[in-house]
């Protein structure tokens, strides 16, 4: 199997899977609810974590990477340097598209300590923290020289999600089938983002020409 298909398939299978436990009322629901009451102890640490992933946070970390970007491609005069910036920011915007509908399609009762409400699966603030930085990621890898700094970059992004995910379930804004679920989705997102980038920096390649440095 192509490593593409792997890429997308198998997060969209966990995420259809899941949705499927949560709505059914399955056996990982309630494996999902003991785990959370033996995880859950709200404290202003956890709340904190949390906050990493809301839309003041995490979109303002994602424009100065897309600003960077920007001006470094065009500095360095690469043909649609506006591209990938722009497409991350679609991404970004099409955040709340996907996961308000979900949430209102699912109505998820939340956590005890977030008392009567439904909405609370998909992970609003894990979908926003794992696109805004992961795209950020995305963008900003091809730009360092280094494996070092590749490496690096690769994981503050895995530790800042570390942290909104843990702030959310220790807090008890989340169950964690709720964050699980918002990683399998914006796996598949980010994906999308992967490729469309590599593809449209294959083309800017291709159509570079070939700097002569002898007589012809």
């Amino acid at each position: 199997m192509p490593r593409s298909s792997l890429s997308f398939g198998l997060p969209a299978l966990c995420f259809v899977l899941i949705t499927w436990q949560v709505v059914a009322g399955g056996p990982l629901v309630r494996l999902d609810e003991r785990l959370s009451g033996a995880l859950v102890h709200p404290d202003r640490f956890s709340e904190l974590l949390a906050d990493l992933g809301s839309v003041q946070v995490a979109v303002p970390v994602l424009l100065l990477a897309l600003v960077h970007v920007a001006l470094r491609g065009r500095a360095t005069g690469l043909d649609r340097w506006w591209l990938p910036p722009a497409a991350a920011a679609v991404l970004m915007a099409l955040v709340p598209a996907v996961v308000v509908p979900l949430k209102e399609l699912i109505a998820r009762p939340g956590p005890p300590v977030m008392g009567p409400g439904t909405g609370f699966y998909p992970s609003g603030h894990t979908a926003t923290a794992a696109v805004a930085y992961g795209a950020a990621t995305l963008l900003l890898l091809p730009l360092l020289r280094t494996a070092g700094a590749r490496g690096a970059l690769l994981c503050v992004c895995a530790a800042l999600n570390a942290c909104v995910a843990f702030g959310l379930v220790r807090r008890g804004y989340h169950w964690p089938l709720d964050v699980v679920a918002s990683w399998c989705l914006c796996a598949v997102l980010l994906g999308c983002l992967r490729l469309f980038v590599s593809r449209s920096t294959r083309r800017r390649s291709a159509r570079t020409p070939l700097l002569r440095t002898g007589p012809s």
